[in-house]
């Protein structure tokens, strides 16, 4: 969105992005756990237990691009070159931290005090297990005769790792309530203001950001606490590119029954290639 507030939010925007993001999660057998939407980009927390995450994100991001360009007004490409980052969690306690991380989103932006008074998309975490809620279909954009669902039911889920909802519920609440204590802290002895939930409401979608944005020479692929656990998976993707590259340089040798490693997708899903099970 090169720093656009394309997403930033309204009743139009919010009802497309959860519309959306309900649609693709069910379609792709994705669970969600916790997302926010800020106005130049969006986080979400997911288990993509069916190997489909970049086909929901294409999925999501399109549509959501297509629909808010056509409500905005705006001709443009809607989402940035390069900016999808698919962040692989090792661990629940991960999975806590980056919920935490990405409900304190707009705290850590300046935007409000608190995530609960951000007025775009922000999941509130009592929602976790709580259970399914009906999403209903915008009546802009999305012809009434159409394909797409008249409503659609989209659900916080419990993540693998936690026996009940309320553990993940609980350790998410906690860690929020003492992340924005912390942000909240720090900007007062900065000296800094919360630009607010309606100045926030009153920006022009077509403006961008003023504030120099930090340069970024990573782009992880970990999140764990644990070093070790990043060590781990650092080798584990090593050895799943060193297995990749031999079987795809026996495919282009012409053998066409080669085992490509667990992981593989674009061959996978473009070409039907055979890959190890998980398990």
């Amino acid at each position: 969105m090169e720093r656009q507030f394309l997403l930033r939010p309204s009743p139009l925007t919010n009802a497309i992005f959860q519309y959306v993001l309900a649609v693709a999660a069910q379609r792709y057998g994705v669970l969600v756990h916790a997302y926010c939407v800020l106005s130049d980009h969006f986080h979400a927390v997911v288990t993509d237990p069916h190997a489909r995450l970049p086909a929901f994100n294409r999925y999501l991001c399109s549509l959501v691009g297509r629909a808010i360009n056509a409500a905005i007004g705006h001709k443009e490409t809607f989402w940035g070159a390069g900016t999808t980052s698919a962040v692989l969690l090792l661990e629940p306690c991960d999975v806590v931290d980056k919920s935490v991380y990405t409900l304190a989103n707009p705290v850590a932006a300046g935007l409000v005090r608190s995530g609960r008074e951000w007025p775009g998309l922000w999941s509130a975490p009592e929602l976790i297990g709580a259970g399914p809620f009906t999403v209903e279909r915008p009546s802009f954009f999305f012809r009434k005769k159409g394909r797409m669902p008249e409503r659609v039911e989209l659900e916080l889920e419990t993540p693998p790792g936690f026996a009940f909802a309320e553990e993940f519920r609980d350790l998410v609440t906690r860690g929020l309530a003492e992340r924005e204590g912390d942000l909240t802290s720090a900007a007062a002895a900065a000296g800094r203001r919360f630009l607010g939930a309606e100045r926030a409401l009153a920006q022009d979608p077509m403006s961008r950001a003023v504030s120099e944005e930090p340069s970024r020479t990573l782009n992880p692929r970990f999140a764990s606490r644990d070093p070790a656990k990043r060590l781990e998976a650092i080798g584990r993707l090593g050895e799943f590119l060193r297995s990749y590259r031999a079987a795809l340089g026996k495919l282009r040798q012409g053998v066409r029954d080669v085992l490509f490693p667990r992981g593989t997708y674009l061959l996978r899903v473009a070409h039907g290639v055979p890959c190890e099970a998980f398990g």
